[in-house]
């Protein structure tokens, strides 16, 4: 391979889809990250000493990546430009370096250290530049958040932690019967749910119904993670295993509002007839 040995091949195939998903969520749109990935592989192959493994391969990988979106103009694209799907392409909104510090953080979960190497900074501009991110991103995202959650403390933490992301939350529901009530007449435009709810009922059935009515983006915050690898999964939906992370909280639920088409701004909603 011109230079780049097995090694370095398997060492590229391993972490390639996670880069071509952080060049996506970067970039707003998979053809355009991909042409940044492309370009790295292509500078890689001309000259392999430029992948700097001293902080690990991967750090490497995404450091290399990073200095050619930062130099290199291949997402001026007019078709990328003119995507069907505009939430595919609010996180492009947000100023770049706050944007890639937010998403190698929360989407790609390196730390605050190894951030800092990637982006050729010190950790605190990488805080600066992560907090930065954070206000843009409430004024892109914010929307009205139905919590399914039985155990009062959980639900408490979660309640918190919408409201400091910008949200508003519409409700709490401790049973299969409340959530429904509640989504039906809120139509929330995110939903984060425990699987298994205190009476017995099942936050899963309880989606299911709702997503028959309206489509909404779902993040499932649970202890029993099995019960959600089946084949009968809502879609949209993401899975977070307890005990939880604010941070992971976080960052999923900004990915699901980011890259589901049918998610929604906060406006007044009139009750459901």
């Amino acid at each position: 391979m011109n230079g780049v040995g097995m090694s370095r091949s398997q060492l590229v195939a391993e972490h390639l889809p996670l880069l071509r998903r952080y060049a996506r969520a970067l970039t707003g749109s998979q053809a355009s990250g991909d042409a940044y990935v492309a370009a790295m592989l292509e500078a890689m192959l001309g000259d392999p000493s430029v992948l700097d493994e001293s902080h690990g391969p991967r750090v490497g990988l995404f450091r290399l990546f990073t200095q050619i979106w930062n130099s290199v103009s291949v997402n001026d694209d007019a078709e990328v430009a003119t995507l069907p799907m505009p939430p595919e392409r609010r996180l492009s909104n947000i100023t770049p370096l706050p944007r890639q510090a937010f998403l190698l953080l929360s989407l790609e979960g390196f730390s605050e250290e190894e951030v800092a190497y990637i982006l050729n900074t010190d950790v605190a501009e990488t805080r600066r530049l992560a907090d930065a991110a954070g206000r843009e991103m409430a004024a892109e995202i914010a929307t009205d958040v139905l919590i399914i959650e039985d155990e009062t403390f959980i639900a408490m933490d979660l309640e918190s932690l919408v409201k400091n992301l910008g949200h508003n939350v519409v409700g709490v529901a401790r049973t299969h019967a409340d959530a429904v009530a509640l989504a039906k007449n809120k139509r929330p435009g995110l939903i984060l749910a425990d699987i298994q709810l205190a009476d017995g009922s099942s936050g899963l059935d309880a989606v299911n119904e709702l997503l028959r009515t309206f489509e909404v983006p779902v993040v499932f915050i649970t202890a029993y993670p099995e019960r959600f690898l089946t084949g009968e999964r809502p879609e949209p939906a993401f899975l977070i295993s307890k005990p939880f992370q604010p941070a992971m909280v976080s960052a999923v639920a900004s990915q699901a509002l980011f890259f589901q088409r049918n998610s929604r701004n906060r406006a007044p909603r009139a009750p459901a007839a």
